[in-house]
């Protein structure tokens, strides 16, 4: 007799983690797999939280958040793009963001709509709810549009959710390609989740946000990319009234509320200058893409941390395993999509390990 529940059987063990496994026993490995920045928080963001640490504020706070960090994410959109998003409330993390907001949205039999290739927990939390996910195939430009998007609409179809920047991709999505989606959400009348954690990483057109071009619309973002707090477990959502309400509702009775010292120091984290990070990820961008681009067929990422080659073959699980087993640790494309076609490269990494890396991929790349 089983006592797990039926629930179970729709969502599987993380692809990454499956990765991690098989290379576990690899000794000084290049690592090219993590997603998350190579550089710690700033020092000003780690003397906030200690402050605020050894000043007592180590209780809950409100499950809405302290107000001071709800203010400064609603003007930190208003600085950057001229809108302020509504409702702001504070959550552990995107990731917590992304399951409160489904889970207040996503009845058993609804259709989520998101392109593919697609960050993980997309898929599987929506199963988990009961609902059905939609993955919309982007290849090979990894570009969703309207069109697209058009297309895959039903009359059970509820939520669009778009994630740009992209993990894997690192596609972007300027102002006009958002609009043009935002219309197609309020011709069929969905509701929209814009996953814009990676917002402030772009390096070769102006940032964009869907906030402002449609009522309907769940903004998700946090501290994790930018300022590297992936362990603080900090983000922020805003939107419609009785959508934000109802994350809130349920936050109290699972997350309670995100950690209190981390919210101070994210007031402080948005207030930092990300100019020499983005330049410096920048170059990382340039550094392997032009590493690859005449081994490997590949998408020129325009943000994020991420780079999406096809495998040599159309295999990834193949040609990862034969990197790992070369000492690159890379994932497979298939942990992000329906295919098996790519893998996905991290370079969030040293300039050197990234060198290392292109070295052997395009050694094994010619192998095959």
């Amino acid at each position: 007799m089983s006592f797990l529940a039926e629930r179970m059987r729709h969502i599987d063990a993380s692809g990454i983690r499956k990765v991690f496994a098989l290379a576990a026993k690899m000794t000084d490995p290049i690592n090219l797999s993590i997603g998350q920045p190579d550089y710690d928080v700033e020092d000003l963001v780690k003397e906030t939280a200690v402050g605020a640490i050894r000043d007592g504020f180590n209780s809950y706070t409100q499950t809405w958040g302290i107000e001071e960090l709800r203010e400064a994410s609603a003007q930190y959109y208003s600085d950057k793009f001229g809108v302020t998003p509504p409702n702001v409330m504070i959550t552990s993390g995107v990731s917590g963001g992304l399951f409160l907001a489904l889970l207040a949205t996503v009845n058993p039999g609804d259709e989520v709509l998101f392109a593919d290739p697609y960050f993980v927990m997309y898929k599987h939390l929506v199963s988990l709810l009961g609902g059905r996910p939609v993955a919309i195939n982007t290849y090979p430009d990894f570009k969703l549009t309207p069109e697209a998007v058009e297309a895959a609409v039903t009359d059970r179809s509820k939520l669009l959710i778009i994630n740009a920047p992209s993990n894997p991709t690192g596609v972007t999505l300027g102002k006009d390609e958002l609009a043009g989606l935002a219309a197609v959400a309020r011709k069929h009348g969905l509701l929209v989740l814009t996953d814009e954690i990676y917002e402030s990483l772009q390096y070769d057109e102006a940032p964009a946000t869907l906030v402002g071009m449609y009522d309907q619309v769940i903004l998700l973002n946090g501290f994790s990319k930018n300022a590297a707090m992936t362990g603080w477990r900090v983000g922020f959502a805003a939107g419609p009234d009785d959508v934000i309400q109802a994350m809130n509702t349920l936050q109290q009775y699972t997350f309670v509320c995100a950690p209190s010292f981390a919210q101070k120091a994210a007031v402080t984290a948005l207030r930092a200058d990300m100019t020499a990070k983005v330049e410096a990820y920048r170059a990382k961008r340039d550094l392997v893409y032009d590493g690859l681009k005449d081994a490997f067929e590949v998408t020129r990422p325009g943000g994020a941390f991420y780079i999406f080659p096809k495998a040599p073959g159309g295999d990834g699980d193949a040609f990862v395993r034969t990197a790992i087993e070369n000492n690159v640790l890379i994932i497979p494309g298939s942990v992000f999509s329906d295919r098996q076609s790519h893998f996905r490269i991290s370079f969030a990494a040293p300039d050197e390990t990234l060198r290392r890396g292109i070295e052997v991929l395009k050694r094994l790349a010619t192998n095959r």
